[in-house]
């Protein structure tokens, strides 16, 4: 059972929309917390061993069965996007780094916000409960998402908004208020198969219907997650990627503007974001020592990769350059 309140729900929603504006969130959509369809997918992708060596991936499965292991008695899900577009053009002999890495780390930024909106909507309804939750929080975040009118899956697996395209985070703020809903999100990318054609390792898959990424095999993960080497043949494939890619993204008609779809790839409005960080070059980060990498990388994402990963990931870049 949930909040029991006197509030309208169609009210609660009102103020939720108000505030997320407020707070320069690009889209919000609301949903109920039950726990998701899509579980038992995930589960199969899990079983194909597509999560690679990200083992937190695996034990975390109770907890992304059901909201309530985040939040006890979750009713809703109030669900936001921020936009991360801008362009990043590459030059030879520097790091590439993939968008969304290119500020702040959005991890601290949504949830900064989203700590704000928890606050805001405690004062209005002090018996009610929020869990902020970003992409680090063991709750299948796309779904939620789906299923509060945001977009739908693309064959690439990211979330597409047929307005917007797919440059956008997602968060969800999690309470046990009971809120109006809006209709789950219908789309579909049709006979469409650029992003499979374009990723460099071949790493989007059908697997029984259901198109799904290999991690394994994915230039995000190899760059980012994977600890050691990155196997030889995988090498070249990587390119000029130093952190992350955004192949599949790039060549995705969702995220091309067109006259009558201005919104799509509309450059960030986010100051976090627009503040870009500046990066050494390739050869300057193989002669980085520990205390550089350690200051270079406070609050940014590309912190993640970690300091052998960034060496070893330019190291691939020069090595590919020189090819």
């Amino acid at each position: 059972m949930g909040l029991t309140n006197n509030t309208n729900p169609s009210i609660i929603r009102n103020d939720i929309l108000e505030q997320t504006q407020l707070l320069g969130f690009t889209l919000t959509g609301i949903c109920s917390a039950e726990p998701p369809e899509s579980f038992n997918m995930y589960q199969n992708w899990l079983s194909n061993n597509f999560h690679g060596s990200m083992d937190y991936m695996e034990n975390s499965v109770p907890l992304r069965k059901n909201p309530d292991s985040i939040l006890p008695d979750a009713r809703s899900a109030i669900v936001v996007t921020l936009n991360y577009y801008q362009n990043n053009i590459h030059t030879k002999g520097m790091p590439r780094i993939a968008k969304y890495a290119l500020g702040r780390d959005y991890h601290k930024v949504i949830k900064s916000k989203l700590k704000k909106l928890s606050k805001n909507l405690q004062e209005k309804y002090p018996e009610a409960t929020f869990r902020p939750c970003v992409d680090s929080a063991p709750i299948l975040e796309r779904e939620y998402a789906k299923r509060a009118g945001i977009g739908w899956y693309g064959k690439n697996t990211c979330l597409i908004n047929s307005q917007r395209g797919s440059w956008f985070f997602i968060g969800i703020l999690l309470t046990n208020l009971e809120i109006e809903t809006d209709k789950t999100a219908i789309g579909g990318c049709g006979t469409c198969k650029k992003c499979i054609e374009a990723c460099p390792t071949g790493a989007i898959v059908n697997n029984n219907g259901t198109w799904q990424v290999n991690a394994a095999k994915c230039i995000s993960y190899l760059t980012i997650e994977h600890k050691g080497e990155i196997s030889g043949n995988l090498k070249p494939l990587i390119g000029s990627w130093t952190v992350g890619c955004d192949v599949c993204q790039h060549v995705c008609p969702f995220n091309n503007i067109r006259e009558n779809q201005p919104l799509r790839s509309a450059l960030t409005t986010e100051p976090d974001f627009l503040n870009k960080r500046s990066w050494p070059s390739l050869q300057e980060i193989m002669q980085l020592s520990y205390e550089e990498w350690d200051t270079l990388t406070q609050g940014s994402p590309v912190r993640r990769v970690g300091f052998e990963g960034l060496k070893r990931n330019a190291k691939i870049n020069l090595d590919n350059e020189r090819r």
